[in-house]
């Protein structure tokens, strides 16, 4: 945009007009994404503001982005948190690539969905280029879409001027800034900020100094840094109480001065008030984004890991137990393969500027989409504030004119600017060094021309901030022999998947584990579940002793091997069923192999990830169908879809929730989808399964829910003439537990899904990463429900198993048979082990232990006693 030239924006709805700062949501009001105007709408299809180019088509389709002449880009946000509907209500009338002339049409909405499911259909029109152009003028009162001019643009520095004008009779009586001295100001200002000058603080003052037209810098004793780069100045290492000059040449170098010094004074944004806090979070992979919020790091603080005094070992919490010895393999968002020289630098520049472009806008979106979840938005508006550092855009400019890809060049300038910030003595201004490869990696990412999936090489330690379920199995596949990252729970889908694949995984480690160099020789012990660890360098002895370990392991697991297919019996001929939880045919076939006495648990959500649709009752007859017949005869058991809660599908929208673990999620979900939950249960009764044919469902919190199901399966069973299957519930919920006496009078059977029942009894989130270590289902309060309900099933002579993580873990096995339980239904790579373990044991003493049990307080004393009183003799 040209000096003197503006853009007129025509409202793209009808409506009352909003003032930006009224809008009930921060992320847009404290205009952390731009400034702009917000309408109440009463028409229902969105018109293009002015002729523009389509950039971006959220894939929810709730939000569209636009680029103008003079490089204007504008975001339309229609409501808020309508992001969590996953595109229900919406349809796109255009797509990526665009081009638009004022008042077409862009998208129609479902004003009546929206209002049912959203808390607002307040849209938003959000100037995104707010780095080079402003508001200039705004309307009030009501818009008529396509007609009435909303709002008009200009260069920054014009708006800026105008600005300056308007208020300059009001500044009369104000303070003045700082006289300039042959045209440069200067001032000293004492960082006031617990932390000193870390990345969010930094980003602040960055993002204000490229406001305006002035060359400043900030400067902390022989150092020097360009207030503009955010890199730059948390490279300065200002702690708390460090004194800064701050530096200004130009037309507006005193009032630049004048401001940057209020900012410092009053916190940058943060509340000087409150105690020093622990150190921010580290913003996750993009793969991270999910119902919950992005990443906490464990502190020292943590109940669990265990510290070490060995700054070679580093604790986690095992989400999947075994020992690997390896190298290091770092899953790395800059490790792409890119082409290093290039011929055309013109083309290259312009590379570099539309990938920078794209991730500006992506991050934006982020930003947008992160509705309550401040901590998030802020993190990554600390990511924007890093990709337009004008630091490192240099320094990869400067390569591009050398003669250097965009890709390469851009790599390059983030990981030198990476290698400062880790170097930085301030741990909390080095740990951003990983935020800054995050952000560079999602831009390069661009410049590759897509997400390619990063391999591991066979035999190795694959280390990452956070691995997603569909990594595990990649990697797994890939032959890696262990995995650890910092943030994970015990009971997250990809700790599921690392069991059921044989994999040891560590989760909960410290952030440091991301610093580690790959390549580096380490152990991973997650045998023990409180005292996990990755140890890193092992000496000669060390190696010699795991490897000792690691052998013994294996000749234990062949000889259980070889006795799978005989019975689980306990010592005095109890005899306890040992069955398999699986997600595929593959798996069925897998658990026969090492001695599954049939399926406790088929996870059908499992069938529903990973796919734009959810799968047809053809699919899911089929799938059914071809495990009941790797089953070869032996029981299945069938739990309906249990999704929602820290499971999200993309294409099945629920409602935005507060606390999604208690909310719509499991059964409930087939009360706003019956068409699902009717389909899945048509295409189970239609399976023909040679033994036993169960279902299970899943979530169940009351008897009302219960019955409301019975009927729509018998309602489908009756429909379809299918003979009668067997229903149980999930005791899941505590409220099941309690009542299971008036539960036994209308199932046939109980699977104790202690994962949840630990999650809700103890009231921690079963996914966060600080509460891993005491999401203990061994917990006496646990155990007492797990109790009530087995005495509950065998008054109404109805089996109970259980399926969760803990009927997996062969310690836990002893006090599970002394509460009752004739049914684990375990990880299928866990089978051999589980029933070798029960040969080991005698009933009557497993009830003593149980008892025994149930009077102490705490897991801890509860593992003591398991570790004591169950050994084999």
């Amino acid at each position: 945009m040209r000096p003197g030239d503006t853009l007129t924006l025509l409202a793209p709805l009808s409506g009352p007009i909003v003032p930006i700062e009224s809008v009930p949501d921060t992320v847009f009001a404290d205009k952390v994404v731009g400034d702009g105007i917000s309408i109440d709408p009463t028409t229902h299809t969105l018109l293009a503001p002015c002729d523009a180019t389509v950039t971006q088509l959220h894939a929810a389709r709730h939000a569209i982005t636009l680029s103008a002449a003079g490089g204007v880009e504008i975001m339309i946000h229609v409501g808020i948190d309508t992001v969590a509907l996953k595109g229900d209500g919406f349809t796109a009338r255009v797509k990526e690539g665009d081009s638009v002339s004022a008042g077409q049409a862009l998208l129609d909405f479902d004003a009546d969905l929206l209002l049912r499911e959203a808390p607002s259909l307040l849209t938003q029109i959000i100037l995104l280029s707010g780095e080079t152009s402003a508001i200039v003028e705004r309307a009030s009162g009501v818009a008529t879409a396509g007609a009435s001019r909303l709002m008009t643009v200009g260069p920054r520095r014009k708006a800026m001027e105008d600005a300056s004008r308007a208020s300059s009779a009001g500044e009369a009586g104000a303070s003045r800034p700082p006289r300039a001295t042959v045209g440069i100001t200067s001032a000293v200002v004492v960082v006031p900020n617990p932390h000193g000058l870390h990345a969010r603080p930094a980003a602040v003052l960055a993002s204000e100094a490229r406001s305006f037209a002035a060359a400043i810098s900030v400067e902390l004793g022989s150092r020097n840094a360009n207030a503009k780069s955010v890199v730059a100045l948390m490279n300065l290492g200002a702690g708390p109480g460090a004194e800064l000059r701050i530096t200004a040449s130009g037309s507006e170098a005193a009032r630049a001065v004048a401001r940057l010094v209020e900012l410092v004074r009053s916190g940058l944004g943060e509340d000087l008030s409150a105690a020093p806090a622990a150190p921010e979070p580290t913003a996750a992979a993009p793969a991270a984004l999910s119902p919950t919020p992005a990443a906490l790091s464990p502190t020292a603080a943590d109940p669990a890991p265990r510290a070490s005094e060995d700054p070679r070992r580093l604790p986690g919490v095992s989400a999947a137990p075994g020992l690997a010895i390896g190298p290091v393999c770092k899953i790395d968002p800059l490790a792409l393969e890119v082409e290093e020289h290039a011929t055309d630098t013109e083309a290259e520049l312009t590379r570099l500027h539309k990938a920078l472009l794209h991730t500006r806008l992506e991050l934006k979106q982020l930003v947008a989409a992160s509705g309550k979840r401040v901590e998030q938005a802020q993190i990554f508006s600390a990511h924007l504030t890093m990709l337009d550092d004008p630091d490192v855009i240099t320094r990869a400019e400067v390569a591009i004119v050398e003669g250097k890809s965009a890709a390469f060049a851009w790599r390059e300038a983030v990981m030198s600017s990476y290698r400062e910030l880790a170097r930085m003595e301030n741990p909390l201004l080095a740990a951003r060094a990983n935020d800054l490869r995050d952000v560079g990696g999602r831009a390069l990412r661009h410049l590759a021309g897509g997400d390619e999936a990063q391999a591991a090489p066979a035999g190795s330690i694959v280390v990452a901030e956070t691995l997603t379920p569909s990594e595990v199995v990649r990697l797994a596949d890939h032959g890696a022999s262990g995995f650890a990252s910092v943030l994970g729970g015990t009971t997250s889908h990809a700790a599921i998947l690392a069991r059921s694949l044989g994999v040891p995984y560590l989760v909960g480690a410290p952030a440091s584990l991301l610093d580690v160099e790959a390549g580096t020789t380490a152990v991973l012990d997650a045998l023990d579940a409180g005292d996990a660890a990755l140890l890193l360098r092992p000496t000669g002895p060390e190696l010699d002793a795991h490897r000792g370990r690691l052998g013994a392991r294996r000749a234990v697991r062949e000889r259980q091997e070889a006795a799978a297919a005989e019975r689980a019996v306990t010592r005095d001929g109890v005899r306890v069923a040992v069955l398999a939880n699986i997600a595929s045919a593959d798996d069925a076939r897998k658990a026969v192999r090492l001695g599954a006495e049939g399926v406790g648990l088929l996870r059908t959500e499992l069938m529903f990830f990973d796919r734009a649709t959810a799968p047809t009752e053809a699919d899911q007859i089929a799938a059914y169908q071809a495990i009941a017949d790797a089953l070869g005869g032996r029981p299945l058991t069938i739990r309906t879809l249990d999704v929602g809660g820290d499971k999200p599908l993309s294409y099945m929208p629920l409602p935005a929730e507060d606390n999604p673990l208690l909310g719509i999620r499991g059964l409930r979900i087939g009360a706003l989808h019956p068409t699902i939950l009717r389909g899945q249960l048509r295409a189970i009764l239609a399976a023909r399964v040679g033994a036993v044919h169960r279902v299970l469902l899943p979530m169940v919190s009351g008897l009302d829910e219960l019955r409301e199901a019975k009927q729509v399966l018998e309602e489908e069973r009756l429909r379809a003439g299918s003979p009668p299957v067997e229903l149980g519930v999930m005791v899941e919920v505590p409220s099941v537990a309690i009542q299971a006496d008036r539960f036994a009078e209308e199932v046939d059977f109980f699977s104790i899904g202690t994962n949840d029942l630990t999650q809700y009894t103890l009231a921690m989130d079963r996914t966060h990463p600080r509460l891993a270590g005491r999401q203990d289902a061994l917990h006496p309060a646990v155990l007492r429900l797990i109790e009530a309900t087995a005495q509950a099933a065998r008054r109404r002579e109805r089996h109970v198993g259980i399926c969760g993580a803990v009927a997996s873990d062969p310690e836990a096995v002893a006090v599970l048979i002394g509460l009752g339980v004739t049914e684990l239904s375990v990880s299928v790579q866990a089978i051999p082990e589980v029933k070798s373990r029960i040969r080991e044991l005698d009933a009557a003493r497993c009830r003593e232990i149980a008892r025994a049990a149930l009077d102490l307080g705490t897991a801890a004393e509860v593992r003591a006693l398991l570790a004591q009183g169950a050994r084999p003799g």
